[in-house]
């Protein structure tokens, strides 16, 4: 009876955990960041972590849409109202942890989501590769291409990601880019 009371308490704990970093949070963010950050203050599995946030999001707690084809997470209303009620349950020790690992991941955690790349087999030899950045949660920028490999995709991506922030202005400057200059001959 002592270990169900063990673990009825841990699962409580997490589920409040979860409830405070999307409190601090305040907005929508994708479940893989929320898992970093929850893994990094109390560790847990993958598996228990969906666990939990799926009895959040069941509990309409925690909602869940999609944005920009990409699944995100923002705590509702009566998600805020049950974290208030509940917020006594998460120690002290585990709330300090909590708020320097935040303080320390989130800005991290933001500034990856900013610049996003990844690939999609289309086919065995062909790869739809999307490239965007992202601020303040709209999509400001998005190119969608294709390769003929893996390997390939994966150049494309891992090199979007190094080198975004020089890449898109060069787009822009060509895209801006006045073609009348051939136009002096005449």
């Amino acid at each position: 009876m002592n270990a169900n009371s063990d673990n009825t308490t841990t699962l409580a704990e997490n589920k409040v955990l979860i409830l405070y970093i999307l409190n601090l949070i305040n907005g929508e963010f994708r479940q893989d960041n929320l898992f970093k950050i929850i893994t990094s203050i109390n560790d847990v599995n993958y598996f228990y972590f969906k666990q939990v946030l799926n009895d959040l999001i069941d509990s309409n707690l925690v909602g869940t849409y999609t944005k920009d084809n990409e699944s995100v997470i923002k705590i509702t209303s009566e998600g805020k109202n049950a974290y208030l009620l509940t917020k006594d349950v998460l120690p002290g020790i585990m709330k300090l942890k909590a708020d320097h690992i935040f303080a320390k991941e989130f800005p991290t955690i933001e500034e990856e989501s900013s610049v996003i790349a990844e690939f999609f087999p289309k086919s065995e030899n062909e790869y739809t590769i999307k490239c965007k950045i992202v601020e303040n949660n709209e999509t400001i920028f998005e190119v969608k291409t294709f390769a003929g490999s893996r390997d390939r995709a994966k150049r494309i991506v891992q090199h979007w990601k190094q080198n975004a922030t020089s890449i898109y202005p060069q787009i822009l400057n060509l895209l801006l880019q006045d073609n009348n200059s051939s136009d002096k001959d005449t």
